[in-house]
This record gives structure tokens, C-alpha cells and sequence, in this order.
């Protein structure tokens, strides 16, 4: 079967949720299927491939231009279109992904996020008009809903109530148009199914590489590292230019970290991810550590006592809890910050909303080992069982297999 896996930002390095996620669904893809990877890149960023061992043989690059431009920012807030969808689209990007439709005839097209809904005509109109799978990685609209009453300027809250408005009118576009959709949690399938019952949704969960996070892998990664601080660290890791991670760090750190350092004066906070904002940054004192961008977060684990993750805003399942069970670190988050993981109340990790009761979670991990090595340990299990990768991607293999069954029999001569 051939498969082409079409994505808007590069695949390689791997320093988003959202590349790792195709990473790893596409290279598990590629063990199955002959798999044709489209990714898009900015000019400037180089042309890094993934390693040999990925399995994914056939890169083609399609290189975008400026996103977030002052005329696609207004004609997204004036017109129809979504800038989410304008970042993403040109005339010459559509006749290129033609090109490489027409190189070969493929069986099956998945896409990336509703972002790339514009090409779908182009995908349509390939060569034995392939099946399509739109993977939804969130809910765009959802996302920037919750921004819309998070944010503190009101001119970026009545934006972002705007930009939900159309990315809802595009997201059910989509749900008509599509073969197969894929979300990330049964929450988010029961949400689009009751927008269009009529869609064929089904869950394939963010994953981890449990292997990647085993204990002995970890210790290799901390003695290569050199990495060796001791286990009094809170940790939060995520990509520092995401609003919803933004917003999170510097609520933690303004109204629940001073209540945390009163009671436990040799903790450090540390805040680990690419491209800090400046808001970031400027939290940064003797006992909050901004780290940006590392090239290996395992150390970091090894030197945590617990990974908080208070996000009140965003939308998806976060891979930062998964890496963090799967590693063998207590996880204390927002009921919204796990959303979409199965995982149980004090037994997998704690959940807290408010600032006072975050505070009292994590004093609770802190202060008592048998409670880390608990909620370590049924995390870990709990990860490997449910969330690894290979688990993960056996039923996207199905959904694939099933899409192109039925096209074949319908090729048959009748009488057969």
C-alpha cells in the first residue's frame, strides 16, 4: 500500500508535540507501507533529515513562506479563511504537492491538522483520488476558545474569539469532507460527533517511546550529559514560544511556586523547552531556572522530583505527561492539563486546579517518597500498556488497511 503522510512544518529535529507525533506515527507507518513523507520548511531552516534507523526513506520538502505576515494576519481576521489555514497555503506550494501526487499513484493521504484543508482539492484530484485521514493532533477552535478567556489584553481576546469563530466554521467543513478523521482522546471524538454525527472519527492517543524512557536509558542519558543535579527539582517541560505553556509557567511560578519555595527552601524550579518568550525569561532567579532548547530532556527528568503541568488553557493530549509517567516522575497537573489521558486520580498522578491545592500536591510528592514511588511506578505500567508507541500505531495501521479494502474489492471484475 502506498501512503503519502503530509505535514506543515518540518519533521526533523524533533523539538515540538506536534512533530513527534507525526515522527514517530509516520516512521511506525513506513514498517508497514511504502510511505512518501511531504513535510514543509521555512527557507532558512535547513535541510536536517532524521536518522537512518527511521525508516522513512522518501522526504520531499516543500519549502513555505512568511507565516504570521501583517497581510495574511488581515485578510485571516477580514475574510473566511482562517490564518491558521492562510499561514499554510500558496498557488506553488498546491502545484507542487500535485507534482508529487502525480509521481506515483497513492492509496491513502493523511494530513496533518485541519491547517492543510485547502489541498485536499489537490489531494482529490490525484491520481486514483486517494482516501484522505485528516490527523486533528487538537481541536484548533477549542484551543482558541479557551485562549479568548485566558488572555489578558482585550484586543487579543476579541481576536482570538474571531479566529475561533472561523477555525469552528472550518473545522466542520472538514468533518464533511473527509474519508477518516483521527483525535487524540474520546473527549475530543464525542465533541466533533456531536458537531457532525455523521463523521467517521476514531481515537489514536499521543504516545511515548517507553524503551526511550526506560530507567537504564535514562542513566546513560544523565552519565553522556554529565546532567547530575540532585532530585530537588520541580520540572516543567514544553515549547516556551506556546501561549497555553507560556500563560502556565508564569501563573505557576507568580502564584503557586512562592507558597512551594516557602516550605521546601532547596527545591528549584525548571523550565525546560525551546524559544522562550520574553515573559519567560524575565522569571528566571536563583531558584527558577530557564533552560530554552537541550538537545536531550531525559537528564532533566532524572534530576526531577515531580513534573507539574498547570496549563488552564490549550487543547489535545500533552506528551509532556506521557514522557514524564514513562520516565518514572510523579506528575501533578490541571484537570485540563490531562485531559484526554486515561489515568486515574492518585494513582497514575495528582490532579489539582487551583493554585493553593497545586501547592499542597506538590508538597504531598515532595515530601513523601512512598507516594512518588507509587505514583512512579503505576504511571510507568500504566504508560507502557496503553500509551507506547507501537501500541499506539497498530490501529492507524488498521484504519489505513480498512480505507483502501474497500476500493480494491470495488475494482474486481463482477462475478468474482
Amino acid at each position: 500500500m502506498r501512503l503519502l503522510y503530509f505535514t506543515a512544518h518540518q519533521i526533523w529535529p524533533i523539538n515540538t508535540g506536534a512533530r513527534l507525533r507525526d515522527y514517530q506515527l509516520a516512521r511506525r507507518l513506513a514498517a508497514r507501507f511504502s510511505v512518501t513523507f511531504v513535510e514543509m520548511r521555512h527557507a532558512g531552516e535547513g535541510h536536517t533529515m532524521p536518522p537512518d534507523g527511521s525508516g522513512l526513506a522518501s522526504v520531499v520538502t516543500l519549502y513555505k513562506g512568511r507565516t504570521y505576515s501583517a497581510f495574511k494576519i488581515l485578510r485571516g481576521l477580514a475574510g473566511p479563511t482562517p490564518v491558521t489555514v492562510l499561514n499554510c497555503w500558496s498557488l506553488r506550494l498546491a502545484s507542487e504537492l500535485a507534482d508529487v501526487l502525480r509521481s506515483r499513484q497513492f492509496d491513502t493521504v493523511q494530513i496533518e491538522g485541519m491547517q492543510l484543508m485547502k489541498y485536499l482539492p489537490v489531494i482529490g484530484q490525484g491520481p486514483g483520488c486517494p482516501a484522505t485521514v485528516v490527523d486533528w493532533h487538537n481541536i484548533e477552535s477549542e484551543l482558541m476558545w479557551r485562549y479568548a478567556k485566558t488572555a489578558g489584553n482585550p484586543l487579543k481576546r476579541v481576536a482570538a474569539w474571531r479566529v475561533a469563530k472561523l477555525i469552528e466554521r472550518a473545522e466542520n467543513r472538514l468533518l464533511d469532507t473527509c474519508d477518516t478523521h483521527i483525535v487524540t482522546s474520546e473527549r475530543e471524538r464525542q465533541k466533533l460527533l456531536a458537531r457532525h454525527p455523521g463523521a467517521n472519527i476514531h481515537v489514536i492517543p499521543n504516545g511515548v517511546d517507553a524503551g526511550y524512557y526506560s530507567p537504564t536509558q535514562i542513566a546513560e542519558a544523565r552519565r553522556r550529559t554529565g546532567q547530575c543535579d540532585s532530585k530537588r527539582t520541580i520540572l516543567f517541560v514544553g515549547s516556551m514560544d506556546y501561549h497555553a505553556n507560556i500563560d502556565a509557567v508564569t501563573w505557576f511560578s507568580q502564584a503557586v511556586w512562592p507558597e512551594i519555595a516557602r516550605n521546601h527552601p532547596d527545591l528549584k524550579f525548571t523550565i525546560v523547552g525551546r524559544d522562550p518568550a520574553p515573559e519567560v525569561r524575565a522569571l528566571a532567579s536563583d531558584r527558577i531556572r530557564v533552560i530554552g532548547t537541550v538537545d536531550d530532556v531525559r537528564p532533566f527528568y532524572a534530576s526531577a522530583v515531580a513534573v507539574v503541568v498547570p496549563l488552564r488553557s490549550g487543547s489535545g493530549t500533552r506528551l509532556k505527561i506521557l514522557e514524564a509517567m514513562a520516565a518514572g516522575v510523579a506528575v501533578v497537573s490541571t484537570r485540563l492539563g490531562a485531559e484526554g489521558i486515561d489515568a486515574e486520580n492518585d494513582v497514575h498522578l495528582l490532579l489539582a486546579d487551583s493554585g493553593p491545592e497545586i501547592a499542597a500536591a506538590v508538597g504531598r510528592v515532595v515530601s513523601s517518597a512512598e507516594t512518588r514511588a507509587r505514583l512512579s511506578a503505576a504511571a510507568r505500567a500504566f504508560v507502557v500498556s496503553r500509551y507506547d508507541w507501537t501500541v499506539v500505531s497498530e490501529q492507524l495501521c488498521r484504519i489505513h488497511c480498512d480505507l483502501v479494502r474497500p476500493r480494491q474489492l470495488s475494482s474486481f471484475p463482477k462475478g468474482l
